[in-house]
């Protein structure tokens, strides 16, 4: 038994997306979440760039005391994951990559078209393709950059012919000239556009990562005895920004549940 929390961290409020799976399955862990708001988007920043803030809230997370870091990023996923288990060798740290490449192997064969979207620095990097051909050869992937979902979320843009014209901006063509029937959000922000995906694209599968990291994190818990049991550690939410959009966010996330909320903010230097 460990009531210690467990960390995420995000460039920004994409990796909220993880928490609602991660409430639902496990019920009696708290968390310590931190989101890189003033410094967002990562991934059209410098890989460097994206190392340096990755180790700076690595340090921060583990002045909490948690019990193990759930990179909530595909960008810093890509990037970072194996640098940060070298900084920090005694804390468990895991990606949302390779949980959802396992899927992609495991339901998906030489007939499927698969389709991934992501940053720019997820797709250049070539993440989620060496992630499931480690799995699984012969597979057909396609991926393509969305740049501008990520400020579209990050603003808090609700309107609904501004968000279908970005979508079908990078995905009608995507999705016809490669055939695509599954679809991977390679982005943690890309869940809170799943539902305008669906409703224009509603033949095609749809694989959340956001989802799948949950499996990992269970069995990180259980191989190390160190799920949570009547904890009384609070879930605290830091940003680097406490923008009215971050509180708005969380609060529609974690309405009408009793997943108690702080929230704090935290200035990187």
């Amino acid at each position: 038994m460990d009531n210690r929390p467990i960390g995420f961290f995000d460039s920004g409020l994409g990796g909220l997306t993880t928490i609602p799976p991660l409430a639902k399955a496990l019920p009696e862990e708290r968390i310590v979440y931190f989101g890189d708001t003033a410094r967002t988007p990562y991934g059209s920043k410098a890989e460097n760039t994206i190392k340096q803030f990755s180790m700076q809230i690595g340090d921060f997370l583990k002045s909490c005391n948690v019990k193990m870091i759930v990179i909530a990023c595909n960008t810093v996923s890509s990037i970072c994951l194996d640098m940060l288990r070298e900084r920090f060798p005694d804390i468990p740290i895991e990606g949302v990559i390779d949980p959802a490449a396992r899927r992609i192997a495991r339901i998906c064969t030489q007939n499927n078209h698969i389709g991934i979207i992501g940053t720019k620095a997820t797709v250049s990097k070539k993440a989620y393709e060496n992630a499931v051909r480690s799995y699984k050869d012969g597979l057909n992937i396609s991926t393509v950059a969305c740049p501008l979902f990520v400020p579209l979320i990050e603003e808090g843009i609700e309107d609904e012919e501004i968000i279908r014209l970005t979508v079908k901006y990078y995905l009608d063509d995507f999705i016809k000239n490669n055939k695509i029937d599954t679809l991977v959000l390679g982005c943690t922000h890309y869940p809170f556009l799943q539902k305008q995906i669906e409703r224009l694209y509603p033949e095609i599968r749809i694989i959340n990562p956001s989802e799948e990291i949950i499996y990992r994190i269970t069995d990180v818990l259980e191989e190390n005895d160190m799920f949570a049991k009547d904890s009384s550690c609070e879930n605290t939410f830091y940003a680097s920004d406490l923008s009215d959009n971050f509180l708005n966010m969380i609060n529609g996330i974690f309405d009408k549940s009793d997943f108690k909320v702080a929230f704090k903010s935290f200035e990187i230097k």
